[in-house]
């Protein structure tokens, strides 16, 4: 599993060491990037509401890097905060808040994972050590690093999804487009 996290009310990344939330507690978000995912038992165990512990699944194919996951994470963050989630759960506000768009079941579909789903990236906020093991008994595959999620990022699917023209990927990356779009999404 990887630990990644961010930190401060200000948004300032932290050497990925830690993420202290807007009202100053601490949240370390728990990631992993899982492929070849046999899907079998672990549909039957992510039923709504029944998956213990909770996590967020996101359709890893649709991330070329950590930053703009961490930028979902930090908005998360901050609506929890303000006491003013749009979805049920603080895991699911951040597959919604990953995908750029206003429409809630829309963004859990495209950016949350399907039956078919066998690439995924797995995140947990403050995960114990026994919530890390429970999750890796949870799910069947082969863990990767997150060095390979550029690699393995469907660009098209993703410049679809996010509206990037090509004249846009001149001037910035796929990562860096993404997380504008993130941080706008409010604002627009």
């Amino acid at each position: 599993m990887w630990l990644i996290r961010a930190s401060t009310a200000a948004g300032k990344l932290n050497n990925h060491r830690g993420y202290e939330g807007p009202t100053g507690g601490s949240a370390a978000l728990q990631r992993t990037v899982v492929t070849s995912l046999t899907p079998k038992n672990f549909w039957i165990q992510c039923k709504p509401g029944t998956l213990e512990p909770e996590v967020a699944f996101l359709n890893a194919s649709l991330i070329p890097d950590v930053f703009p996951v961490l930028a979902a994470a930090h908005k998360t963050l901050v609506a929890k905060s303000r006491e003013s989630l749009t979805t049920r759960t603080l895991h699911s506000e951040l597959v919604y808040n990953y995908s750029g768009s206003k429409h809630i079941t829309e963004s859990l579909k495209r950016c949350g994972i399907a039956e078919s789903s066998t690439y995924v990236l797995v995140a947990r906020f403050g995960a114990s050590v026994d919530e890390m093991k429970a999750i890796e008994k949870l799910i069947n595959g082969k863990e990767i690093d997150l060095e390979e999620l550029e690699g393995k990022a469907n660009q098209a699917q993703i410049q679809k999804h996010y509206k990037i023209s090509g004249l846009e990927l001149g001037i910035s990356s796929l990562a860096d487009a993404i997380t504008c779009r993130i941080a706008a999404r409010d604002a627009l």
